[in-house]
């Protein structure tokens, strides 16, 4: 995604702007698969991403074995706007309620980074809709040092005074701490993506992240699961992965060498190894495998 040889701007699968009932409108893209009966994944990205930041080299590849769809999570690239406070529940419900406006009956969240508690509570809220779950770079729970809770009450605080600043203040803070650091390492398609982020909400999301914990019911998950570490990783410490990964029943842990960003930063091995992952769960979902091909 650098100036220095990165990719200027990157071929993407179509999109549109759908209205999802009672909910609002978001943005999604979709791509239809090698055939009718392919399975259907749903991914979900991570925090201050948005669908195309996060899987934007993985959009084709993962089109030759599955139906695609992905959206923008509330407040982040199109996603929905509203002004009630962020809840990683309502991601859920968002990505369920996508489903029933294309018809989609059951399909296999896959989640990355905060996208990992949207997955997770999208099997915990929609249990008959789940075939499997994929999940990458994250953990059932993003805090617990004094230090880390410090660091999201701060974003709590942030947060709120957000809501009162107005939005062209929103928008120069905007481009002060998030953008301006990455003006001559990102191309233009991804600042414009992270401009279009609704900052009040982003800040929302992070104060959510932080209270997220699945530990209580994390070992009932009954469905094929799929844990994708990320070896090197920084954000989300590599312990907490791989407790993830044992405190689910019966899943399947693939490796990946490298840090948070390894979607992008490491996509030549991310990217087959995501599509591995995601053809278990098909497999120990009982799904015909010529169904994937």
């Amino acid at each position: 995604m650098t100036r220095g040889g990165g990719i200027a701007e990157p071929r993407l699968p179509p999109g549109r702007a759908i209205e999802l009932p009672g909910l609002g409108t978001t943005f999604v893209r979709e791509l239809e698969g090698p055939s009718p009966t392919a399975p259907a994944i749903m991914l979900l990205h991570g925090w201050t991403a948005s669908a195309d930041l996060n899987w934007f080299l993985s959009y084709f590849p993962l089109s030759e074995h599955f139906r695609v769809v992905a959206l923008d999570h509330r407040g982040h690239g199109g996603g929905i706007r509203s002004r009630k406070l962020f809840r990683l529940e309502d991601c859920a419900d968002d990505a369920v309620a996508l489903a029933d406006v294309l018809g989609i009956d059951r399909f296999i969240p896959v989640g990355y980074s905060m996208g990992g508690p949207v997955a997770q509570l999208v099997w915990r809220r929609h249990r008959e809709r789940v075939i499997g779950l994929t999940l990458c770079a994250t953990t059932s729970t993003f805090s617990s040092s004094r230090q880390e809770r410090l660091s999201f009450v701060g974003l709590t605080g942030l947060a709120a005074i957000a809501r009162y600043i107005p939005g062209r203040f929103r928008r120069w803070l905007t481009h002060q701490i998030y953008l301006r650091p990455r003006v001559g390492a990102w191309e233009p398609w991804a600042l414009e993506q992270a401009a279009s982020h609704e900052w009040r909400t982003v800040l929302e999301a992070g104060r959510a992240i932080g209270r997220f914990s699945s530990t209580a019911w994390i070992g009932e998950v009954d469905v094929p699961t799929s844990v994708i570490v990320t070896m090197r990783d920084r954000v989300v410490p590599l312990a907490r992965q791989i407790t993830l990964h044992r405190s689910i029943p019966g899943a399947e842990v693939y490796r990946v060498d490298g840090d948070h960003d390894a979607c992008v930063a490491e996509a030549a091995t991310f990217v087959p190894t995501l599509i591995r992952a995601i053809t278990s769960v098909c497999e120990r979902a009982d799904i015909p495998m010529a169904s994937i091909r």
